[in-house]
């Protein structure tokens, strides 16, 4: 009996393949569709702390315009008391998940202000979420920042969390700082129970004829695998923590590819938004019959076994590995 099981940031999963942050879990049937497909766990889609904000600012305007309005007009406006606004409908979205499945439900939370992470984040637990899944979503444009004050960020917003809740926290993680072992370190240290490496920042497009900034967005292909590959496999057994593996897993080779590294789970959207919801059974169909075909008998059995910990050559993760690639690359 093969053994498919995992635990991820402390909560014990029946397969290590997870849906990431996406727009498909905005709907109670797509979620019961991922767990009858298999998914050890659901993250859901990201709540985002100024649309909150812009909302409520709304519904404010309106109320300020319409306030001297005579009471036979206010008819023609909405009921403002129903005006989807704050994060009644993400709440009652996790409770409905929790009641229906019996899968762990992850609520992933962008914030911008302290405030605004300490009161969703509690809410979100009291809510009955599972874990929380910090998306600091934050690109460092102003260039008087220095690298210290970018970290000091993270770090802040994972301490005044965990001092918030009790639940299982993960921090989903940018590539780009400057050591990233180290900012991984300091934030266990911090309180987080997991790392997903690595979140993918949508990076502007130009519109050349219109002469305008304009947002594009790409799903994510296999090749993009490399980048986590590298720090998971880095990584792995050198800090108390969870790891999950995010981008580019379009089947069960990437995902196999992950756990070999380190990963205690790899999670999975592009290739759901490409392919349907079922993708998942199909994605760990063929990862059982990796491990009937290599006589694993669990996930236990090979994570980690290609991370620098414990292959026999260490150095094929540094510089002495890509200096043996260009040597022996043939460039014709």
């Amino acid at each position: 009996m093969l053994d498919l099981t995992t635990t991820y940031m402390g909560l014990k999963l029946r397969s290590p393949l997870v849906v990431s942050a996406n727009p498909l879990s905005e709907k109670i049937e797509n979620i019961l569709a991922m767990e009858d497909a298999g998914a050890g766990a659901v993250v859901l889609f990201s709540l985002f702390e100024e649309q909150i904000r812009a909302e409520a600012a709304k519904v404010e305007r309106v109320q300020r315009a319409t306030s001297n309005i005579f009471a036979e007009m206010t008819g023609f406006f909405p009921d403002l008391d129903e005006y989807p606004i704050g994060t009644a409908q993400y709440l009652e979205l996790i409770r409905e998940a929790k009641s229906r499945t019996n899968i762990p439900i992850i609520a992933s939370l962008n914030g911008i202000t302290p405030e605004g992470w300490i009161e969703y984040a509690r809410d979100i637990e009291q809510a009955g979420a599972d874990g929380l899944e910090i998306n600091v979503y934050f690109i460092p444009a102003d260039i008087r920042l220095k690298p210290e004050d970018v970290e000091k960020r993270y770090l802040d917003i994972v301490k005044i969390v965990r001092e918030t809740i009790n639940i299982p926290i993960a921090v989903k993680l940018n590539p780009y700082f400057s050591s990233i072992g180290n900012m991984a370190h300091e934030l266990s240290l911090a309180g987080a129970d997991a790392l997903v490496l690595f979140n993918r920042f949508y990076q502007p497009d130009f519109d050349v004829n219109e002469l305008k900034v304009v947002p594009n967005l790409n799903l994510s292909h296999p090749a993009e695998i490399r980048l986590p590959l590298l720090w998971i496999g880095v990584l792995y057994g050198r800090i108390p923590v969870s790891l999950a593996a995010t981008t580019g897993i379009h089947g069960a080779r990437e995902l196999i590819k992950y756990l070999l590294a380190g990963a205690d789970v790899g999670m999975v959207a592009s290739s759901l938004l490409k392919h349907g919801i079922p993708w998942i059974k199909d994605i760990l169909d063929d990862l059982e019959l990796y491990l009937l075909d290599m006589q694993f008998k669990s996930i236990d059995a090979f994570k980690g076994l290609m991370s620098q910990l414990y292959i026999p050559d260490p150095s094929a993760y540094e510089r002495s590995n890509y200096i043996h690639i260009i040597e022996n690359k043939d460039w014709r």
